[in-house]
């Protein structure tokens, strides 16, 4: 069964100008994001990634288009309807966003205070949303006292306070060492699974697609140049900012080794297993290896490796029947 849409984004623009100026930060964007998908939108600096979120959640108006939350157009509700949605929309920051001079249970609370919850109800509430974050022990702490990633583990216990449909996360890692945003994906990953709560998570960091994300779109220079599952867009890119950002198989022969090859490629299909040594093994040919580029994606491995071409023509016809009996894509180099 399809997943229903969530957020509906069609033919969304936005201009900025002044009197000696016109940037166009978004043109004609539309994107569809369901419900319990972890969707990326990747791109370089100044692609209109942060335009985007903040018209999705109308902290900017665009000029044109539509933003619709289950159907409902953002753009057209008024204050009172706004408000509203924007409850159903956490919001994660790259710099955190806390307030200093309160406590991190404070923080978590502030959004049930502003909403008028019952102080013992949010108590309950703040103790049940550290928890899902791993800072029972610091509820009293302030945000001085946290390590990067305990500050946004507080913001996304937070974000989380008012129950939302979805997580918009405006370059939520990119102030962290590797060790601690891998520990933000894993727990952003868990708060997907487990409330099965939608995130839309802007970054320009193709690990953190190539982790968590079931779609994505690349977005440059305000447009949506690639959309698609992440291991469609991974492994055949087509646009060029795509291929500058997120290609992993080579659109050009430049690791051309100058003598007979195969080139074995490796399209998540033959995951987990030894082919290299078993083809050995099973084929009694020596395998001599070139060069490899391999990556790991959702537990699969994708890339393509260049393995010489045995001097036996019997010995060649054995690998190439090997490795296409396994699922795995051969083709022949400089033969």
């Amino acid at each position: 069964m399809e997943a229903a849409p969530l957020l509906e984004i069609r033919e969304l623009s936005k201009v900025f100008s002044d009197a000696d100026n016109r940037v166009v930060a978004l043109n004609d964007i539309s994107l569809t994001v369901c419900e319990k998908e972890v969707y990326g939108i990747v791109g370089m600096s100044g692609a209109g990634k942060s335009t985007l979120i903040r018209c999705i959640n109308r902290l900017d108006t665009p000029n044109a288009g539509r933003v619709l939350f289950r159907g409902q157009d953002i753009l057209t509700m008024d204050r009172r309807q706004l408000l509203s949605v924007r409850r159903k929309m956490g919001m994660i920051f790259q710099q955190f966003n806390l307030l200093m001079q309160r406590t991190v249970g404070q923080n978590v609370c502030y959004p049930l205070e502003i909403a008028g919850i019952k102080h013992t109800q949010a108590n309950s509430r703040v103790s049940e949303l550290l928890d899902i974050v791993g800072l029972q022990d610091k509820l009293n702490a302030y945000p001085a006292q946290l390590s990067g990633g305990q500050r946004q583990r507080v913001a996304i216990a937070r974000a989380l306070a008012s129950n939302p449909e979805v997580l918009l996360c405006d370059e939520a890692t990119s102030a962290l060492d590797p060790m601690t945003t891998q520990s933000i994906l894993t727990l952003l990953q868990d708060i997907n699974r487990r409330l099965g709560i939608t995130i839309l998570l802007i970054t320009h960091e193709m690990a953190v697609i190539r982790q968590v994300c079931d779609r994505v779109a690349i977005l440059d220079d305000g447009e949506v140049v690639e959309e698609g599952t992440v291991n469609e867009v991974f492994m055949h890119t087509k646009s060029q900012a795509g291929k500058r950002l997120f290609g992993v198989l080579p659109q050009e022969a430049r690791d051309d080794p100058g003598i007979p090859a195969l080139r074995i490629v490796f399209d998540g299909a033959a995951a987990g297993k030894p082919i290299i040594s078993r083809l050995s093994q099973e084929t009694n040919v020596a395998v001599n290896i070139l060069s490899a580029n391999m990556n790991h994606l959702g537990g699969k491995v994708y890339g393509q490796m260049l393995i010489e071409v045995p001097k036996d023509e019997r010995d060649t016809r054995a690998v190439v029947r090997f490795l296409t009996e396994h699922g795995l894509t051969v083709k022949e180099v400089n033969t």
